[in-house]
Parts: C-alpha cells; structure tokens; sequence
C-alpha cells in the first residue's frame, strides 16, 4: 500500500455521531439511546469499497478504529438484463458489480444475540447473519387485558399456545377493543381545529424467562404495565395533510385508580414531537357522555395461560 492509498483509507469513513471525537484513525462517541455490547470487523461497501474498521462498544462508549483493507467486501458479478444497447456499448460490458458489507463479530443489546459471519445484504435469504433471543434475560407475554371506564375488568386475551390461528385471534381483539367502553375529549389542535378523541384502557402482563428459563419467573415480580389508550377522528400535529401524515394514535402510561380524563389531561399538557417540529394540543373538555357496549358471552370463556 503506497502513502497515497494510505491516506485514502484513513480518511475514507462514515460518520458516526454527532458528538463523535476523531483522533486520526480513531473514533470515541458516547452512547445515548442503544447501548449494546459488541466487537466487529466490517468492511466497506458500495459507497465505501475500501478499508475495515474495527468496532468496540459497551459499558455506553464505541470505539473505532480504521484500518487498512484486510478483509474485502463481498462483490457479485450481475448481469445487467435491464441496460440498453447503448449504454453497454458505453461502457463496454454489460454487467457491474453488487457490492455488500462484510461484517465478522457479536453484539448482544437488550437480550438480543446477534452473530455476524459475513455478507450483510439487508436481504434474509443472502445475509450471512444469526441471532436469538437470550431466554434468560427475556419477558414473556402473558395477557393484554381491557378495562372499562370505572378500572372494572371488561376481557382478557391470554397468550396462546403455538399453532392458534393468528388472524382469527387478532380479529377478536379488535373486535373487543371496538367493544370496550371508551370516553370521549374534544381538543383543540395546534391550528385551533376541534377534534374528538377516544380514550380506552389496556393492561399488559409479563413474566421474566422464555423457552426453558420460565422457571426464573418465579423469583421475579410479573412486570404489569398499563397504558390510556388514544384514538383520534382527525390527524393531529403540523404533519396532518403530508405524506408522513399527522397523529391518529398513541398512548401515555395510566397509574391504578387514575381516570381517563386525568391521564388525558396529562398528555394534553406535554409538548409532542413530529416531523414537522413540536407541537401542543389544549384540552377542551368530555365530548359527549361515554360510550361502551355489552361484552360477549364468548369474550369472558378466554383459554387460561
């Protein structure tokens, strides 16, 4: 390698993170967000064919280091079926390459084991890529639970044994989410649009271990978690009207005993993100009085996990 394809290889790298340090060929950053463990060889790719960096993360820190090409990236010659007569004739062939990333390493984030051994096309039939979920260091889904507007319970849908029809199941649930009581807010979007929202609450319950490591549940609390619900009959937010579309739904977290309209409230005052900027909605008040349905005899003969 001569100085000039040296200095090439050095400076050639994608960056990182805004708050990355460059000290020649290293990098450190600090991680915010993600922070998994993990060591890995890549490569370039097609918008960088040459050199590897070598990938150090944990403990909320990554470190790289650029190196010269040890590895290459994958390459596979395509015959181009699709160019013209005169673009071969151009450039005198009529294939190109197809060039992926390499990647040689182990990651492990969140209980999620990830094993690289080659070819990273993005593509599962061609990626050279293995991963699981660490049994011992997951939660597993017991049941998601309805309730109605005074915390009585209205149905549970248990978690199902492998082989249940998924659609059938999942049609269910839809269906008793439509049936569940709800209350009814009207506020005042940031352009000063009225628009009603639905507001329904949905337990979720799980327990630690999966596979062969459910045991393990028995020496931890169930993780119970409960969420308000929110539908709304208009986009909502400086999105509305674009192509990435304005707010439709989401949720905030309900402590036990709150009332819907205490946690509506509580979203109604934070400030909400959106691609468009932040934005505010202003609580108006209850819309009508709220709705519900009767429950299914059906609904309350659920299988037992």
């Amino acid at each position: 390698m001569n100085g000039s394809s040296n200095f090439q290889w050095m400076r050639a790298y994608t960056r990182w993170s805004d708050n990355e340090r460059n000290f020649g060929p290293f990098t450190y950053a600090r991680d915010t967000h993600y922070r998994p463990y993990e060591i890995a060889l890549v490569t370039g790719n097609d918008e960088r064919p040459s050199g590897n960096t070598l990938r150090l993360r944990g403990f909320g820190h990554t470190f790289l280091v650029r190196l010269p090409t040890i590895v290459q990236p994958y390459r596979e010659k395509v015959i181009a079926e699709s160019w013209d007569a005169a673009t071969i004739a151009r450039l005198g062939r009529n294939w190109y390459w197809d060039i992926d990333q390499r990647e040689y390493g182990v990651s492990l984030n969140d209980g999620f084991l990830n094993v690289h051994y080659g070819r990273q096309s993005g593509d599962s039939s061609t990626e050279q890529r293995w991963s699981c979920f660490l049994p011992w260091q997951n939660w597993r889904h017991i049941r998601t639970s309805l309730y109605g507007l005074k915390g009585e319970h209205f149905w549970t849908d248990w978690s199902r044994p492998r082989g249940f029809k998924f659609r059938d199941d999942w049609l269910t649930r839809e269906r008793m989410v439509e049936a569940v009581p709800k209350a009814r807010f009207e506020i005042a979007d940031s352009d000063g649009k009225r628009i009603t929202a639905t507001t329904h609450v949905e337990e979720w319950e799980h327990r630690f271990g999966t596979k062969w490591c459910r045991w393990l549940s028995l020496f931890r609390r169930p993780r119970i978690s409960r969420s308000l619900s929110m539908r709304f009959a208009q986009e909502v937010g400086p999105d509305k009207g674009s192509w990435k579309g304005g707010l439709v739904g989401t949720g905030i977290d309900i402590a036990p005993g709150e009332s819907h309209e205490s946690a509506f409230r509580r979203w109604c005052d934070q400030e909400h993100r959106a691609k468009n900027g932040r934005f505010r909605v202003t609580f108006i008040g209850p819309s009508e009085p709220s709705e519900g349905a009767a429950v299914h005899d059906a609904a309350q003969t659920q299988d037992q996990p």
